[in-house]
């Protein structure tokens, strides 16, 4: 049993708020490996950050003052083809911080021996599911494809793919990121 996971591919993230140049780019290669995946019968779930309007008053808004993915607005929603993709039957893990703890939780019940992980930023949310599913399920093959993740800072990408790589989670593609 596979499952990929799509973590925040979110509208502040692409074009929003704290969206960057390049995140655009990953709409099409995540929209076809939700496809993929579809057409093979295995699983798709996608996590959502998710916050309030008090997000200026919680630790992180105070260390990252950019309102962002606030629940019930534009920049909340999935992005572009990938939220095509989205059907009503796929786990959705709204979260208000890095990782997901209902995500872990929810893994630890279940036989999965590979997890995908593609989305943003792949230096801070998918880096921190990817270790929360490693967590979660010890024995699965946990992947992040380089190729449909992406982070404004190359640099912290590249030292943080080492540090996943060196928790046994593969990075894959890693080498053929333009």
């Amino acid at each position: 049993m596979k499952l990929l996971l799509v973590v925040d591919y979110q509208k502040d993230f692409v074009d929003g708020s704290l969206g960057f140049e390049g995140a655009e780019k990953l709409d099409s290669l995540i929209a076809e490996k939700i496809v993929a995946y579809r057409r093979e019968g295995e699983y798709v779930a996608f996590t959502l950050d998710t916050h309030y309007d008090d997000y200026l008053q919680t630790l992180e808004g105070k260390n990252l003052p950019v309102p962002h993915c606030i629940k019930g607005t534009e920049g909340h929603k999935l992005y572009g083809k990938t939220a095509k993709q989205k059907l009503p039957c796929d786990m959705v893990f709204e979260k208000n911080t890095f990782p997901s703890l209902e995500l872990a939780e929810y893994l630890k019940q279940k036989n999965y021996d590979s997890v995908e992980l593609v989305g943003l930023v792949s230096n801070i949310c998918v880096a921190s599911n990817a270790i929360m599913v490693k967590a979660a399920l010890p024995e699965a093959e946990v992947t992040v494809d380089a190729l449909c993740t992406d982070s404004s800072d190359k640099e912290l990408q590249e030292k943080c793919f080492d540090a996943l790589e060196g928790m046994q989670i593969r990075v894959a593609n890693r080498n053929r990121k333009d």
